[in-house]
C-alpha cells in the first residue's frame, strides 16, 4: 500500500521511537538496521538500501511517497506517544 506524508511527519515518528526500536523493527522485517534508518531519512547505502521512499520537496520538509509501509507502521506501534 502506498502512503504520502509529510517528511516532517515521518521524523516525527523516527523522533519518537524509544532506543533500540530501528533494531527491533529491522529484525522484525528481516532488514538491516541501516535499511530501516535509510527509510527514515538516512543515506547510508553501502550497509543499508533504499526501500521505495521517494521525497519531493515542498513545505513541512517536502512530501515523501512510501510504496511500502510496513516499516512505518512498525514504527507507528513503537513510537511513544
Amino acid at each position: 500500500m502506498t502512503r504520502t506524508i509529510t517528511f516532517n511527519e515521518l521524523r516525527k515518528i523516527k523522533d519518537n521511537l524509544p532506543d533500540g526500536s530501528m533494531s527491533q523493527i529491522a529484525e522484525e522485517l528481516g532488514l538491516s538496521t541501516e535499511t530501516v534508518r535509510n527509510y527514515f531519512g538516512g543515506h547510508n547505502y553501502k550497509d543499508g538500501i533504499s526501500v521505495g521512499v521517494h521525497i519531493e520537496p515542498g513545505p513541512d520538509g517536502g512530501l515523501v511517497s512510501l510504496d511500502d509501509t510496513s516499516i512505518l507502521d512498525l514504527a507507528i506501534t513503537y513510537a511513544k506517544s
